[in-house]
């Protein structure tokens, strides 16, 4: 048997031991565990449900661990080319420029008597910001279109004067939107819609970049969008030539639907239809 071989055999046998260790998981649930197991995977986590605690130890015949889990697609990591099958690209001009009426770190992080939050997030439609900022204290935020049950950053409550047909598909097409999650190592974001986002920050690139990709990030998947470490070693406070440029490190630029950069038609985030601005508390 060739080498080929050998490795189909071994991957069905191993996607044979991970079925019959779901179904020894699953066999230990009650009813109602079940139930809410159901509800949440046909909602796909549109609605909430109680934790569910699993069993500390189930008996099988699984000799070795699965591979370990992802939070984004493999191919993510090594994009190869444009636009579709590449999850990510390169934004060319104006990187370090907010779209006009941008709002730096300074004019919102430096607000006497608001220190409780740890980030605000603005909604955009092209180059016209929507609503107010919205202040985060909690360590998770829901920012949705539609979403059954949940509190957070509700965009399809917020009145917008733009009649643009592809402004009113693309906010459609938000649905259950994303989430934010500040953990340790940093500030999450997982794509709960049915359509990739795209993600531009100063923390997910190489460091000596002048340039910084716009990355995609499918349905399903999440990405660390913000590293506060890497963010306070980035700023580089005696760089003359970086003194002279407007800093953005603590600011995330997240698009629904579209993509913008050197492999799409739009260079510009502010060209995007529906996009969020994410300044983080630097302090």
């Amino acid at each position: 048997m060739g080498k080929a071989g050998k490795l189909g055999k071994a991957a069905l046998g191993s996607e044979a031991e991970l079925k019959a260790l779901t179904h020894a998981v699953l066999k230990r649930l009650k009813e109602k565990q079940l139930e809410g197991l159901l509800q949440a995977v046909e909602s796909r986590g549109g609605t909430r449900t109680s934790c569910l605690l699993l069993p500390g130890k189930v008996d099988s015949r699984l000799e070795s661990p699965p591979p370990p889990y992802s939070r984004y697609p493999m191919d993510f990591l090594k994009p190869t080319d444009c636009p579709d099958s590449v999850p990510s690209s390169t934004e060319t001009g104006g990187t370090n420029c907010l779209a006009p009426g941008g709002l730096s770190d300074s004019q919102v992080l430096q607000e006497p008597g608001d220190r409780s939050h740890w980030c605000v997030v603005a909604y955009w439609e092209e180059k016209t910001r929507v609503g107010r900022l919205y202040s985060v204290q909690e360590p998770s935020l829901d920012i949705f279109y539609d979403l059954p049950q949940g509190n957070g950053f509700c965009l399809g409550q917020l009145n917008s004067d733009n009649k643009s047909q592809l402004v009113q598909k693309v906010r459609s097409k938000i649905g259950y939107g994303i989430q934010l999650t500040k953990e340790v190592d940093g500030v999450w974001v997982y794509n709960r819609s049915s359509y990739p986002i795209f993600i531009k920050s100063a923390t997910l690139d190489n460091p000596d970049s002048r340039t910084l990709l716009v990355h995609k990030v499918f349905p399903g998947f999440s990405i660390k969008a913000f590293d506060y470490e890497k963010a306070y070693s980035l700023q580089r406070p005696n760089d003359h030539e970086f003194m002279q440029q407007p800093w953005t490190g603590f600011t995330v630029q997240i698009s629904f639907v579209k993509g913008w950069g050197q492999c799409y038609t739009r260079q510009f985030i502010s060209s995007c239809p529906c996009w969020l601005e994410v300044i983080f508390n630097n302090r």
